[in-house]
C-alpha cells in the first residue's frame, strides 16, 4: 500500500479514535456504498488498483497500532462473504503471532547490532564463538591481535590482518568443551561444577593473551554455550614482560599512565582537588584528564566509571 493509506479520512480518525475493532470492511467507515465511492479514500487508493471492494486488519498492543493489513478485491471477484470474513477473523490470531515473533526478532537484531557496534568501538579485542568454535563476532582489533600472534608485530604491520584465530586458543576451547560435557553429565547426577576462565600465552611473545570465558545462554537452555574471548597486547600498557596488569583496564582503552592513575584515583572515591592534591596536578588539569578517560572508554560519568572498573 502506498504510504498515506491510513492517513486518509476516515482511517485516520478511526486509529486515533477510542475504538479498537480487528476486523472490519472498509466501507463501513462511511455511511453508504456511494460516499465510499466518492472519497478520497477509494479515487486515491482503489481506483489505480482497479478494485472495489476493502477488508481491513488492524493489530494492537496497549491501544496503539502495531500494524494494519488491508485486503483489496475487484468487482469482479466480489464483495467479502460471511466465510471470508470467518476466515479472516480466524487467521487473525495467527498473524498476530508472528507479529509479535517478528517484533521479537528486531529487537534482537538491533540490540546485536547495537552491541557489535559498540564492540568496534572498543580497541579492547574481542571475540565470540559458537559452540562449535564457529566465529559469531570478531572486531578489527581481534582481527589485528590474530595478526600480531600469527606473524610477529613487525611483520603485522606490513600485511593485512587477515590470519586464522590461533591454533592455542581453538585448542583452550575444546578442552573447555570436554570439561563443560562431562560437567553436565555431573551435573545429572546432582553435582555443580564451577567454570573459571581460562587463559593462554602466546608461546614466543608472552605479552599475547587471550582470556577464554564460557558463557551460556541460560541455566536450563537447550542451547550449547558459546565461548567469549578478550585478547590482549600487555606491551601496549607499559607491561611488556607479560605480567599482570597493574590497571583494571589496561586492554579496555589505550589510557595513558596520567589518565590511568587518574581514573584509579576517580574509583578510590576521591574528588578532583584531592586528585590533584594526589598525583601533583593543577584541578584543570586533573579536569582535563578524565574529561579524555570519559572520551576513550565511552562513559557519561564517574559512577559509571567506577561500575565498569570494579
Amino acid at each position: 500500500m502506498a504510504e498515506d493509506f491510513f492517513a486518509v479520512e476516515p482511517l485516520k480518525s478511526y486509529l486515533v479514535g477510542t475504538a479498537r475493532k480487528k476486523c472490519v470492511r472498509l466501507s463501513n467507515f462511511f455511511r453508504n456504498r456511494n460516499s465510499f465511492v466518492r472519497s478520497f479514500l477509494y479515487r486515491r487508493h482503489f481506483v489505480p488498483q482497479k478494485c472495489a471492494h476493502g477488508f481491513g486488519l488492524f493489530f494492537w498492543k496497549r491501544q496503539r497500532l502495531i500494524c494494519g493489513i488491508a485486503i483489496m478485491r475487484s468487482a469482479e471477484q466480489g464483495d467479502f462473504s460471511p466465510a471470508d470474513v470467518k476466515l479472516l477473523r480466524g487467521l487473525y490470531p495467527q498473524f498476530m503471532t508472528a507479529l509479535r515473533r517478528i517484533e521479537s526478532l528486531e529487537r534482537e537484531r538491533s540490540v546485536r547490532i547495537d552491541f557489535e557496534a559498540f564492540l568496534s568501538r572498543l580497541p579492547l579485542p574481542t571475540i565470540i564463538l559458537q559452540w562449535n568454535l564457529k566465529p559469531i563476532y570478531q572486531n578489527q582489533a581481534a582481527r589485528e591481535f590474530c595478526a600480531v600472534w600469527e606473524k610477529g608485530p613487525e611483520e603485522a604491520k606490513l600485511t593485512k590482518a587477515a590470519s586464522p584465530i590461533p591454533c592455542a586458543i581453538l585448542d583452550r576451547c575444546r578442552q573447555l568443551k570436554q570439561q563443560w560435557m562431562g560437567a553436565k553429565r555431573r551435573a545429572l547426577s546432582g553435582l555443580r561444577t564451577m567454570f573459571e576462565e581460562k587463559q593462554v600465552h602466546h608461546p614466543r611473545l608472552p605479552y599475547l593473551r587471550a582470556t577464554i570465558r564460557l558463557r551460556d545462554l541460560k541455566s536450563a537452555g537447550v542451547a550449547r554455550p558459546h565461548f567469549l574471548i578478550e585478547c590482549e597486547d600487555l606491551s601496549r600498557n607499559g607491561n611488556g614482560n607479560g605480567g599482570p596488569a597493574k590497571c583494571r583496564l589496561p586492554a579496555l582503552a589505550r589510557l595513558s599512565r596520567r589518565e590511568q592513575e587518574v581514573a584509579q584515583l576517580v574509583c578510590s572515591g576521591q574528588s578532583n582537588k584531592e586528585i590533584a592534591d594526589a598525583a601533583n596536578l593543577s584541578v584543570a588539569m586533573v579536569k582535563k584528564h578524565l574529561h579524555a578517560v570519559f572520551r576513550k572508554l565511552e562513559v557519561p560519568s564517574r559512577s559509571r566509571l567506577v561500575a565498569l572498573m570494579l
